[in-house]
């Protein structure tokens, strides 16, 4: 019979219980990923308590306040606070989110429980490997192309035209969709991901670009546009409200559209 072992890395350990603040009534307990490449340990959960009154209410403050005042080591993205930038995507409650728009309290647990976002390299603690996330972003030209002469002023859409890109070019580039995604998991390699072919149906739809057919030529593969299997993972785990499956369904669509 056939015999699985895990990698060594991927084994969590209990790892250390911080005290509890000394002069804290309302505290919120964390249990939180800890890794680091350079030590040659095994990955290990260690548990944090926070001061709720000391703190700000967001998931990130939280993080930030664990840093500042408990653990310094404790290794984190996160920049704008406000939801735009995408750095802090995580895994918080079993859920792909952002730390800085997710609050304590919208949790409901005793214990929050934070993980990097899965099944991506992990490069140290809560930060993930989007190598390849952004590689796939970069595959689908995420810019206009044309083959008119620029305008002396600029390039003219109409409302109904510009409404067509609601819904897409809100994405931030989280991650979140894509490592939600089990076709992702098994073919990250190959298949584009959610994330990315919404972007690249942003840009078929965008009555400025020239180069429809061109991004078509380039989508039309097995894996690349067809390993996305409707599962709207995506559609769930996305921060802002988007929805990936929607898009790629629409791209599928204008593939038959122009076999016709």
């Amino acid at each position: 019979m056939a015999q699985f072992t895990l990698p060594k890395n991927s084994k969590m350990s209990e790892g250390r219980t911080w005290p509890r603040p000394a002069n804290g009534n309302r505290t919120q307990a964390f249990r939180i990923y800890r890794w680091n490449p350079d030590d040659g340990a095994t990955p290990r959960i260690d548990t944090y308590h926070v001061d709720r009154d000391d703190c700000g209410p967001m998931v990130l403050d939280a993080l930030i306040w664990i840093k500042n005042k408990v653990d310094p080591t404790l290794t984190f993205r996160r920049s704008c606070r406000e939801g735009i930038c995408g750095s802090c995507s995580m895994n918080i409650m079993g859920e792909n989110t952002l730390a800085c728009t997710l609050g304590m309290d919208d949790c409901r647990a005793e214990t929050i429980k934070i993980y990097p976002l899965p099944h991506m390299p992990v490069i140290k603690d809560l930060v993930p490997d989007l190598t390849g996330f952004f590689a796939a972003h970069s595959a689908i030209e995420p810019w206009l192309q044309t083959e008119t002469p620029a305008p002396e002023t600029e390039w003219q859409q109409t409302p109904q035209e510009r409404s067509k890109l609601d819904g897409l070019y809100e994405c931030i580039l989280c991650a979140c969709c894509t490592t939600s995604c089990p076709s992702y998991w098994w073919n990250g390699d190959r298949f584009l991901g959610p994330a990315a072919l919404l972007q690249a149906y942003r840009w078929l739809i965008d009555s400025r670009d020239e180069a429809t057919g061109e991004r078509l030529d380039a989508l039309h593969d097995p894996f690349r546009l067809y390993r996305c299997h409707t599962i709207m993972n995506c559609a769930n785990a996305c921060p802002k409200g988007l929805n990936p499956a929607k898009a790629i369904a629409e791209i599928k669509k204008m593939m038959i559209a122009r076999q016709v």
